[in-house]
């Protein structure tokens, strides 16, 4: 499955249990060892496509990298924001996030163009 990147597109903001006013409305924690990754109100609610390697990969599969099409993320401008997260290799212009804690991810990317970081909403946990 090749990569898919695409721009930003607008959205309506969905008044939903994780999103209000366009940003995330609670905590961000890691869902392997709730280490906090971000506070409230601290990124804002994007959809855009992207596929990122699965968090488990099949063993039975060597050498090949399984990812999903993920479409909603948290978007971080500034690294510093974060509370906990950590940063792979680059691949393709790209570096992978994870918990700094327990190594779990990738929970999003960080792009190396324009410096910004994105969440993938279905891998942290919402508290």
């Amino acid at each position: 499955m090749s990569e898919l990147e695409s721009v930003e597109k607008p959205v309506e903001f969905p008044e939903t249990e994780y999103v209000e006013d366009g940003q995330n409305k609670l905590i961000i924690k890691c869902k392997y060892c709730t280490s906090k990754i971000l506070d409230k109100k601290s990124a804002k609610y994007i959809t855009q496509e992207k596929d990122l390697p699965l968090m488990q990969q099949d063993k039975n599969k060597e050498g090949e990298v399984q990812s999903e099409r993920i479409n909603q993320f948290y978007h971080v401008e500034n690294m510093y924001t974060f509370e906990n997260i950590g940063f792979t290799h680059t691949v393709a212009n790209h570096k992978y996030l994870s918990c700094a804690d327990c190594d779990a991810g990738p929970v999003g990317y960080y792009d190396m163009e324009t410096k910004h970081s994105y969440v993938a909403l279905s891998r942290v946990e919402h508290c």
